[in-house]
This record gives C-alpha cells, sequence and structure tokens, in this order.
C-alpha cells in the first residue's frame, strides 16, 4: 500500500435506495480495510418534476476537485441529467486521475458491471418458456440509462427470438421511480389491447408499485398476471408475494471498484471492463416459489430494527424541522442546529455556506437602486460556490470551533492533510431550487446511509436557512422603506414624518405632565443666492452642512429636522430659556466655524427664533411651530436687508 494517504471520490445520486446503497457498502468494506478515505460527493436528484431542484442538487458535483484526488468512482446510472452527466464525465476526463465507471462503458475509464441484456433476456425467456406467456408487457426505465436500454432491448429481443409481436402499447417510458409502476398499470388496463398476462419491470421498485396497482384493482399476482422485477432488494424479498427479481452482485461491485483505483495507482495491468454474473431468483410473484423467504426469526428482527430506527429518525427530522422554522436570524439559526449535530453522530459537521449566499442582505444602502438590488431574483448563482466558503458552524470530535472562511477549491480545510485520519466524508448540497447557498459536509455518521430521512433533514436544514435569510432581507428592506420615509435623504435627518413620529410620545408626555417644550425654528440665509450663483448642487452642500450643525448641536435628547427647502426646527422637553438661547448661540458659533474651516464660496448662515411653553391638550404640535417660525422671522427682518439675505 502506499504511504501517501489515498482519497477516492464518490459521484452519486440519492443514497437511500438499495441499488447505491448496497454498491457503496462495497466500496466502504474495501477502503476501510486498506485505510482509504472516501469523499462523498451526494445529490438528490429526480426526486420530482422540479426542474430548478435537480439543478441545485447536480450543482454539488462541481465542488469535486477532482485533481485533488487519487481516484473517482461514478455511480453513472443514478444520475438522470444528461447534461450533468456529460459534464461530469468531461471533468474526471480532464482530471487524468484513474476513475471507474458503474454499470456504463465509458471511453478511458474502468467499468464494473453486469450484462443487463443477458439477465433480462433469461427473465423473459422464463415467462414464456417456463410459464407459456404470449401477452408480455414491459415497464422501462429512463431512455437516457444505460442499464435501462439495454434491459428494454433484452425484452425486444426475447419476444422476437421466440416469435411474439411486439406491441409499443404494451411498454411504459418510466424513471426507476416507484410511482412508475403504478402509473404504468394504469395505462395497461386502460389499453384496448389484450390483458397482459406477465408485467416485467426494469427494476424492483416500479414491480412492487405495479403489484400494489394491481392487487388495489382486485387482480391477483401472480394468478392473473404475473410479475417480476430487477435487482432483488430486500423489500423485493420480503414481500408479499416475494418478487421474482434478478439477483446482481452490489457489495462485490463496489468492492471491485475500489480494488481498480488501488491498483491503478499501484501500477499494475488491470482489464478495462469487468462484467459480474447476475441470477435470476424464481419467487411467488411469477408463480415459482423456487427462492425460499427469509427465515421469520431473521425477518423480525431485521424489520424491528428497520422501525425503531426509522422512528428514531423520524423523531429527529421532525424536531429539526419544527426548532428550525422559528429561526428568524442566523444566531438563532446556528444556535438551534448546534443542539442537533451531537444526535448525527458523526466525528465533523461542517455548515458551509458560498460567499453568494447571502447577496443582497450586505447590499450597500448608500446604492441608489438598494430596494431593487436587495430584492433582485437574479442575485444569486446556481453554478458552482463562487469563490470563497464561510462556515458558520463547525464541529469536530465532540467540540464546537471557529472556522475561517476558506477557498472553495479546498473543498474543506485539512481534508488532504497527512495526519488526517481515514474516514467516509459526505457533501451534500444546500440550495433553494435552483439558487446555491452551500454545502453540508458530514463525516464518519451512519445518519447519511442508513436514514430514509437524511436528505428530507438536509432539505429543511436548506429551506429554514432560505427562510433566515428572507427574512434578514425583509428586515433590511423594511428598514431601508422606513429611512426613506422619515429622513430626509439629502440632509440625512428626520423630514416631517421623522419629526412626527420622535416627538410623538415626548409631547404627549410633556401635555400629561405639564412640562414645557421647545420649539426652535430655523432659516438659512440666501439659499436662492447661492442656488441662483453657484448652482443647485453647490445649494445642497449648503443645506447638508447645515442639518450636519444641527446634528452636531442637538446632543441633549433635542429632535432636529428638515422642515422644508431651507427650513428646519428643533423640538426638546424640559427646556428652559437660558438652554433654548445657548443651542441657539452654539449653532451660530458652529456655522461661524464651518465658514472659517470649509472654502464655501458663499458664507453660511441662518436666522432662528424659539418659542417655548407649557403645551394644552388639543394644541398640535404644529401649531407651536408657526409661533416658532414667526418669532424666527421678526429675527431675520432685523437682519441687514440685501440680495444675499433676501427671504
Amino acid at each position: 500500500m502506499h504511504e501517501k494517504p489515498i482519497h477516492i471520490a464518490i459521484i452519486v445520486s440519492t443514497l437511500d435506495e438499495e441499488y447505491q446503497s448496497g454498491i457503496l457498502s462495497g466500496i466502504r468494506q474495501y477502503a476501510f480495510a486498506n485505510r482509504v478515505t472516501l469523499e462523498h460527493f451526494v445529490a438528490f436528484g429526480n426526486i420530482g418534476s422540479d426542474i430548478s431542484h435537480d439543478i441545485g442538487e447536480y450543482n454539488i458535483f462541481s465542488l469535486a476537485n477532482l485533481k485533488r484526488f487519487d481516484g473517482v468512482i461514478l455511480l453513472i446510472n443514478t444520475i438522470q441529467d444528461a447534461t450533468c452527466l456529460e459534464r461530469v464525465i468531461s471533468r474526471v476526463r480532464a482530471s487524468g486521475i484513474p476513475a471507474v465507471c458503474i454499470d456504463k462503458d465509458v471511453e478511458g475509464m474502468y467499468c464494473i458491471g453486469i450484462d443487463n441484456e443477458a439477465a433480462m433476456y433469461s427473465m423473459v425467456e422464463h415467462f414464456i418458456v417456463h410459464h407459456g406467456f404470449r401477452r408480455i408487457n414491459y415497464i422501462s426505465g429512463p431512455e437516457n440509462n444505460e442499464d435501462s436500454v439495454q434491459r428494454l432491448r433484452a425484452y425486444k429481443k426475447a419476444l422476437k427470438d421466440h416469435g411474439i409481436l411486439e406491441e409499443e402499447e404494451r411498454i411504459y417510458r418510466g424513471h426507476f421511480m416507484s410511482k412508475d409502476g403504478a402509473l404504468a398499470v394504469q395505462k395497461f388496463l386502460s389499453s384496448p389491447l389484450e390483458m397482459p398476462e406477465a408485467i416485467v419491470c426494469a427494476n424492483d421498485n416500479m414491480a412492487v408499485a405495479a403489484v400494489n396497482a394491481l392487487v388495489q384493482r382486485g387482480i391477483r399476482v401472480p394468478e392473473d398476471v404475473a410479475v417480476s422485477g430487477f435487482d432483488y432488494t430486500r423489500n423485493a424479498q420480503n414481500y408479499a408475494p416475494a418478487l421474482t427479481s434478478v439477483e446482481r452482485p452490489l457489495a462485490r461491485v463496489g468492492m471491485l471498484a475500489c480494488q481498480k483505483i488501488i491498483g491503478a495507482l499501484e501500477g499494475k495491468e488491470q482489464v478495462h471492463s469487468t462484467i459480474l454474473e447476475t441470477r435470476c431468483c424464481f419467487s411467488q410473484s411469477c408463480g415459482c416459489n423456487e427462492i425460499l423467504p427469509m427465515d421469520t426469526l431473521e425477518f423480525k428482527k431485521h424489520n424491528y430494527s428497520v422501525l425503531e430506527s426509522f422512528s428514531n429518525d423520524v423523531s429527529l427530522a421532525s424536531r429539526l424541522a419544527s426548532a428550525l422554522a422559528e429561526c428568524d436570524s442566523m444566531e438563532d439559526y446556528t444556535s438551534e442546529l448546534r443542539r442537533f449535530v451531537p444526535e448525527f453522530q458523526c466525528k465533523e459537521f461542517y455548515l458551509c455556506l458560498c460567499d453568494s449566499w447571502n447577496q443582497g442582505i450586505m447590499a450597500d444602502e448608500t446604492e441608489e437602486n438598494y430596494l431593487m438590488h436587495i430584492l433582485s431574483p437574479n442575485n444569486f448563482i446556481t453554478e458552482g460556490y463562487g469563490d470563497s466558503i464561510m462556515v458558520p458552524l463547525a464541529y469536530k470530535d465532540g467540540r464546537f470551533f471557529t472556522m475561517a472562511d476558506y477557498s472553495v477549491s479546498e473543498m474543506l480545510p485539512g481534508l488532504f492533510d497527512d495526519d488526517n485520519p481515514p474516514g467516509n466524508y459526505y457533501f451534500v448540497p444546500l440550495h433553494f431550487r435552483e439558487r446555491t447557498m452551500g454545502f453540508i459536509v458530514i463525516k464518519d455518521s451512519d445518519f447519511p446511509i442508513s436514514s430514509r430521512l437524511f436528505h428530507s433533514s438536509i432539505m429543511d436544514i436548506a429551506n429554514s436557512l432560505e427562510s433566515v435569510r428572507k427574512i434578514i432581507c425583509l428586515d433590511r428592506v423594511t428598514q431601508k422603506l422606513n429611512k426613506l420615509y422619515t429622513v430626509d435623504s439629502l440632509a440625512n435627518i428626520n423630514n416631517r414624518n421623522g419629526f412626527r413620529i420622535d416627538t410623538q410620545h415626548l409631547y404627549q408626555y410633556c401635555i400629561d405632565k405639564h412640562r414645557p417644550v421647545m420649539l426652535m425654528f430655523l432659516d438659512m440665509d440666501g439659499l436662492k443666492y447661492i442656488n441662483d450663483n453657484f448652482g443647485h448642487k453647490a445649494g445642497d452642500i449648503a443645506i447638508a452642512s447645515m442639518a450636519e450643525v444641527l446634528r452636531n448641536a442637538c446632543t441633549e435628547g433635542e429632535v432636529c429636522c428638515r422642515f422644508g427647502g431651507d427650513e428646519f426646527i428643533i423640538f426638546a422637553a424640559d427646556y428652559t430659556e437660558e438652554r433654548a438661547k445657548a443651542l441657539g448661540d452654539n449653532i451660530q458659533a458652529m456655522l461661524a466655524q464651518m465658514n472659517k474651516e470649509r472654502d464655501f464660496p458663499y458664507t453660511l448662515s441662518t436666522s432662528l427664533g424659539y418659542h417655548i411653553t407649557v403645551p394644552e391638550p388639543g394644541v398640535n404640535l404644529f401649531q407651536l411651530v408657526t409661533v416658532a417660525d414667526n418669532i424666527m422671522y421678526a429675527e431675520k427682518k432685523k437682519k441687514k436687508t440685501s440680495n444675499y439675505l433676501k427671504r
């Protein structure tokens, strides 16, 4: 064996089907015995009709920096998207590392598989020769799946070789999904063709669903219609009636795939393609009963174990979904998720977010089109994971710790360190529809491979993360809208709305407690002169400078506001004549200092007046503003009359 640690990437879609789990079990057995680390890049594609979901799922394959691995194993028939499949194959070729494809012969890569055509031919021939059937229907898998293509070809060849006319109406083209079995039966029974004597299925999932659909319609299996599957899964063996199927050595396939990679690294000569034998298991669903059912005691033990595990998984998934659904901030979200990580019984757990997950949230509020930016539906990525990864939650060997941001090309810091113990890593995508948010990495946990609810839990983590992101975005939008409603954008102090909101409670308090209030009215001198002679941009600077002086002067609870145009007001509670005069003098002094320090082509000045009174019930605050305005105007008239100061 190599002294250097060996890392093999596994590319696979869906973990909770027996086909995948059987092969992966064999890979893990060989890897464990040879101290090989496996990095599984796991998608859950083709689970529905939502194409955008598949885009988000299959994107995880782009994370695999294949040139850093010693080899790659592709469960190629689990990827239903042809474009994604081509992209993966192209990247594997470009990496130059040893690669093994399961059940598909790809040029330049090793292949481990079975003779699908021989196995399916034997199954169909069994129905024709042994049972004497002539009306044999077929439920196929996807048209772009090599296994599916080969099995359908074998079905057609068996019919032709035995002189049976091929009828297109007797073929249903599905996607290897359970629902296809039920849909196929519905189609067959509504067909004008005579009732089938047998239904041959391209996998066990569709076969079991077909049997269920037949029984629900009062059609007996195998007395009225015989049914067969392919893969001989545990569910098929223990179903009633036990399913006639094709047994394939899945674990053996996985072990040989891993062995091929090691052999290539050691420079051993190896055959390009290895085809393993299969076995037709004729059981109750075709009326043969050649295969004995599982021992009752063993069956009960197995079922109890499955039910107990499922019950625990349901509890975990339900509690996780409920807890995360309550979160409305990133702090709450990571805090809640921390509580559940130990229940995954893993050595390591990382919540990794790409640098685009929160785009919009961190938008610059000074941007002119801020609201359009933060709400833009195009403000995210669908391909790759950006350049940098942030890790708000990191867990290793029983403790949480802080991890710095890192480059996407690393996949995970320390992954390829020589002192990193070998194990099994699972990289699974976090996304909302096609929107990429990041991924989760789990090391050495049975949860991804043993739980039927693993993907459901990952989706809950992703969906709740998207909810938190939206809540934060909406909160930022609300804050921005409130600011636009209450703050003068030029002066950056309250407008009339903001002034009314900020003073209403304090003003009512003064009415109720008979406390004095002070209203100061200020009118800039010569704004028209500035606009006419230096331009409106200079006038805007003058207004903003005046507001700056008021902000700096009002530091003891006063509320200032741009009342409109060149007019400003200040409100204060519990003010005395001395304090009001001091505030006015301070403002004038600050203006004088600003004129000295800044190179204005004009002199910035203001006229002001104030009014102090104990407000009576029913007296509107803005009535007092009018009084202060009149006082200010009287003061302004005392100044020398000139074009510069003309109001």
